[in-house]
């Protein structure tokens, strides 16, 4: 699941925060027992805030002021879920592990990241002709596998290798430039027209018949020889796709710098009083960004043009 601006690395201890900082009653209560002393709750709560109190109050703060305005079911929450732990499959356990999370806290980092892309994408617009074309470029996807090296000669000879039938994982292992080719033989499984890979090699491997060795094909990453092993059209209708689709659209075109200043707008009109004088400057910085101006268009078209040029393709 993609990331919005807001969301911060350790979103998994700020819960423990929260739920330690929510009990004051059982703050005393002692949570480890040893020969060389006691831990309470409330030493526990007194560390975390010292080490992460500032980012973590203002977190806290971020999805109190969000789920005033913008509601995310369990149902949302749940498919979305659902998807993350289809697209790891068995290592979901582990990569959430890594981030820090266990499935509860995750679905409470799922809940946020909804929030805000529903922030996020509240005024922005897109055509139902829009709509339409994306999926256009989804319905069809095509399995391959592909070797690049950095000259035609020796895409050439590539080509020739594997028309006199060396086996194309080895020849890939060989041959490419890709690193990632020691370890999958080229194969790039299944993809579509969205994919982000470079356009050329795009419109390159969806111009061939499947199991047949393509001629030398340039893209910004070398030259490549590519097989379309398989093809299928996805099941799902137009209508089953339209509104994955409308909202992919829109956060796409959604202008992601302006999500903090909305969001420390609504701060400011929640009237936030904070009682905790070690946390009296923890929004100062953040609350200040409701005064600054959004970005213009103009301000954003070299980082535009930056993160167009680190987009990368296999």
């Amino acid at each position: 699941m993609k990331k919005t601006v807001l969301t911060l690395a350790l979103a998994g201890s700020v819960l423990a925060l929260g739920a330690c900082s929510n009990d004051s009653a059982a703050s005393n209560e002692v949570i480890a027992t040893s020969k060389v002393g006691d831990i309470t709750q409330n030493d526990l709560y007194q560390e975390m805030k010292a080490s992460i109190g500032d980012q973590a109050f203002q977190l806290l703060m971020i999805e109190k002021v969000l789920a005033s305005k913008y509601k995310v079911t369990e149902d949302e929450v749940n498919a979305q879920l659902e998807a993350d732990k289809e697209r790891y499959g068995d290592s979901f356990e582990a990569i959430i592990a890594q981030q820090g999370y266990t499935e509860a806290s995750y679905k409470k980092f799922i809940e946020l990241n909804l929030m805000q892309e529903k922030a996020l994408i509240e005024d922005v617009d897109v055509t139902e002709d829009e709509i339409k074309a994306e999926y256009e470029n989804i319905k069809n996807e095509i399995k391959a596998r592909h070797i690049v090296v950095e000259d035609e000669e020796t895409a050439k000879k590539v080509k020739t290798e594997l028309e006199s039938g060396k086996d194309f994982a080895e020849v890939a292992k060989e041959y490419s430039i890709e690193q990632a080719a020691q370890t999958t033989g080229g194969d790039l499984g299944w993809f579509n027209k969205s994919t982000n890979m470079d356009q050329q090699f795009l419109e390159g491997a969806f111009s061939l018949e499947k199991n047949v060795i393509s001629d030398p094909i340039l893209s910004s990453f070398g030259y490549h020889i590519i097989e379309v092993t398989d093809k299928r059209e996805i099941k799902e209708s137009y209508e089953d796709k339209k509104a994955e689709l409308e909202k992919q659209l829109k956060l796409e075109k959604a202008d992601t710098s302006a999500l903090l200043t909305k969001v420390a707008k609504m701060m400011k009109d929640a009237d936030i009083k904070i009682k905790d004088e070690d946390l009296k400057t923890a929004l100062d910085e953040f609350l200040a960004a409701a005064d600054t101006p959004a970005p213009t268009e103009t301000d954003t078209t070299t980082e535009d043009a930056d993160t167009s040029k680190e987009e990368s393709s296999k």
